[in-house]
């Protein structure tokens, strides 16, 4: 049986190289097929990969949580019996950054933020401004670039040094004729060193005002140490923030934390050390476990107040979601159709093959051959055709793509599951598409075929 088997495997390699131009024909539908499934595909996953990148820079991996300064309210007449126990808080603070960054394992990036409204004084001109405390993670979450100037070095973010990045609507505002890096400015009480410049993040002046969206072309940036030490950190209690707090409450003043007060008032003290902090997960898919996880160590951290928030894009997690599932039906329809195509066209010139071919046939019947051997016969070739039409368009894919990527400047990603795919498929085309042909070629009657012209 494997002799017979054999012998017919030998046949089909004849027959394929006697017909090298039709054989050609029809591997072309197959190599263009697969060249263009592979290319197709890479061009597809290179523009997801970086339509999600462009998707998880505007926030989607990331949880965010920022402080609840509240509203404190007086009770009046109320039995001292009747009290509820209250909850000291020390609030919000670069202690529960490093205690995050230590207990969970899956997050990329931890960016605290401290935002204090300030004030730029620069040769006579006084201005409005926010100074933002920040760590480097801080520019990569925001995808912010420099135009000018480096970022903060490790010295200068440990020591809290005296320096600052500013964004480009200060430079053109204090600075129009000089190179502002190396200068100084009057950043409220403190002189802070230039180091670098941020490139405009373009922000129409309605969405300003309509959107309440904030001009981050007008922000002075300084690292985190350098605002606590050199402005203000609300984790310590000062004499300047009690006395302050005395005067807010009209003579009675109340330990930090928002939770002892004795006397209360009507104005909000915010207590908390950082105004917000970003926290980068890995994966999509971890987002909702590790925000749970970061929910128990605040809660136990803060003694059970919930004086934070906790916000996760869920809006953007439904985007993402929904652009895999259209692109992922997209390039299976692409890959589909290609194939498809590529098997219909081997079906073609197989049939078109055997009606050339009856003589051979007829003979191969008259000396002895049986149906059997016809149809594994043609189905060798057709295989045979696939699997080499296969091979070829493989490497002409990859060439195709990795021209896209040169040329057109767009990304392209070549997976060895989309070779693999397409190989596959390529070889089950030729089997399923030459089976048709086969039959029809062993259905031939042996005298017919002889006299036939």
């Amino acid at each position: 049986m494997s002799e017979r088997v054999l012998a017919n495997f030998y046949i089909a390699i004849e027959a394929v190289f006697a017909n090298k131009m039709r054989s050609i024909l029809t591997a072309l539908g197959i190599i263009f097929g697969v060249a263009a499934v592979i290319a197709m595909l890479a061009i597809g996953n290179g523009a997801q990969e970086e339509i999600l990148e462009q998707i998880k820079l505007v926030g989607v991996n990331n949880i965010v949580i920022e402080p609840i300064i509240e509203q404190t309210e007086e009770k009046l007449n109320e039995a001292s019996t009747g009290k509820e126990e209250k909850k000291f808080s020390p609030g919000l603070s670069l202690k529960d950054v490093n205690a995050i960054s230590e207990i969970i394992p899956s997050i990329e990036r931890l960016s605290p933020e401290i935002v204090l409204e300030t004030y730029i004084i620069k040769n006579g001109i006084r201005r409005s401004a926010k100074l933002v405390g920040v760590e480097p993670n801080y520019f990569e979450l925001t995808s912010f670039e420099l135009s000018e100037g480096r970022m903060f070095n490790e010295q200068q973010l440990i020591k809290g040094d005296p320096v600052c990045i500013i964004g480009k609507s200060i430079k053109i505002k204090f600075f129009p004729t000089e190179n502002p890096i190396g200068k100084s400015i009057k950043c409220g009480p403190n002189w802070l060193k230039i180091i670098g410049v941020l490139e405009e993040r373009i922000i129409s002046e309605a969405s300003i005002a309509k959107l309440g969206i904030r001009d981050f072309n007008m922000d002075v940036y300084a690292p985190i140490k350098t605002v606590l030490i050199r402005y203000e950190n609300r984790e310590l209690v000062t004499k300047a923030m009690l006395e302050k707090n005395n005067k807010a409450s009209g003579g009675m003043f109340f330990i930090m934390g928002g939770n002892n007060e004795e006397e209360s008032t009507s104005a909000p003290v915010n207590y908390h050390q950082i105004d917000k902090l970003v926290i980068q997960v890995a994966e999509t898919s971890l987002l909702t476990p590790i925000a749970e996880i970061v929910s128990r160590v605040l809660q136990r951290r803060h003694n059970g107040k919930i004086d934070y928030q906790i916000t996760i894009p869920e809006l953007l997690l439904k985007q993402q979601q929904r652009t895999k599932q259209i692109f992922n039906f997209v390039l299976g329809a692409i890959a589909g159709i290609s194939l498809l195509v590529g098997g219909i066209g081997i079906m073609n010139i197989m049939l078109a093959s055997v009606m050339e071919r009856i003589k051979e046939i007829g003979l191969r019947l008259a000396l002895g051959a049986k149906k059997e051997d016809i149809i594994t016969q043609f189905l060798f070739e057709a295989v045979m055709i696939s699997i080499t039409g296969g091979l070829i368009g493989i490497i002409l894919g990859i060439i195709m793509a990795m021209l896209v990527s040169r040329f057109a400047e767009m990304p392209t990603i070549i997976t060895f599951t989309s070779i693999l795919l397409s190989f596959g498929v390529a070889a089950t085309i030729g089997l399923i598409f030459g089976i048709t042909p086969a039959k029809r070629a062993a259905s031939q009657d042996p005298i017919t075929s002889l006299r036939h012209e």
